[in-house]
């Protein structure tokens, strides 16, 4: 009786030291992600979790060790129940539980789920239990791909993303071809000065043409003519550029307002 309760002793003394170690490192992480976020990197991170990851199978290979006997066979009673305020058990505890009273005995000491939880683990056996071998297996084999399909993607994006980081981008546009555009766009500078025949009237020798009629005047005003004086010249309104009976040529939609001057009408 005194060999188990000694090997018992040993045991709780072994769990306890990797449950400290074990809170004492999700403390300083949890301190690190609180206070130390803007400084924090993944590589920390990383550590931090394979530490947390080691400590736990530490506990799980403590708990499986042969020598530990089985904890679930151990019965833990309450004796004494108090409303009162105990300081032993808020130093051990570190100030989480202040009382042990009838409130906090059935979450402290319980060995079993909520019943809510119980109820729907049991449900789950259940179904799981329904599904048939085969069933279960084509399942299992779908999921499989799929997580396989999934896995792929990423690795191709990553490869493509890596190799389109190295090497440089590709030149899209010809920067003598958009300076060539923007030259003539801005200055006119390669565009010629041809003009279809029968577009316009020829000019009369010592008259400017239609052209330069319309590149001088307003075209929306009645212009007093040189030589007849108080008389008013009315603008040629809706001409047609091509007219109807002229053969070979299409006719134009486009209308336009026409002087019929001696001179310039900006000549005095």
């Amino acid at each position: 009786m005194q060999r188990e309760e000694k090997q018992l002793e040993a045991s709780l003394d072994a769990l306890l030291s990797q449950v400290a170690d074990l809170k004492n490192s999700l403390g300083s992480f949890i301190y690190k992600l609180e206070n130390e976020y803007d400084r924090l990197t993944w590589p920390s991170v990383l550590d931090s979790f394979a530490l947390l990851s080691g400590q736990l199978n530490t506990l799980n290979k403590v708990l499986k060790h042969e020598k530990t006997p089985l904890f679930r066979n151990q019965v833990i009673i309450p004796l004494v129940l108090s409303p009162d305020r105990d300081e032993d058990l808020m130093r051990q505890t570190e100030g989480r539980v202040p009382v042990f009273s009838h409130e906090v005995v059935p979450d402290h000491l319980r060995t079993k789920p909520d019943p809510e939880v119980e109820e729907q683990e049991k449900q789950l056996t259940t179904d799981a239990a329904r599904i048939g071998a085969d069933a279960a297996q084509k399942q299992i084999q779908s999921l499989n791909k799929m997580c396989s399909n999934l896995l792929e993607k990423i690795s191709k994006e990553e490869r493509e993303s890596e190799s389109g980081g190295l090497r440089p981008n590709k030149q899209t546009f010809n920067p003598a071809d958009t300076n060539a555009l923007v030259a003539a766009v801005a200055f006119g500078k390669g565009l010629s000065n041809w003009r279809p025949s029968g577009s316009s009237g020829p000019g009369q020798p010592g008259q400017p043409g239609a052209g330069t009629i319309l590149a001088g005047a307003s075209g929306l005003q009645q212009v007093q003519m040189a030589g007849a004086p108080g008389q008013q010249q009315p603008l040629l309104s809706g001409v047609q550029m091509a007219q109807a009976g002229q053969t070979g040529k299409m006719p134009s939609g486009i209308k336009t307002n026409i002087k019929s001057a001696s001179m310039h009408p900006y000549q005095r």
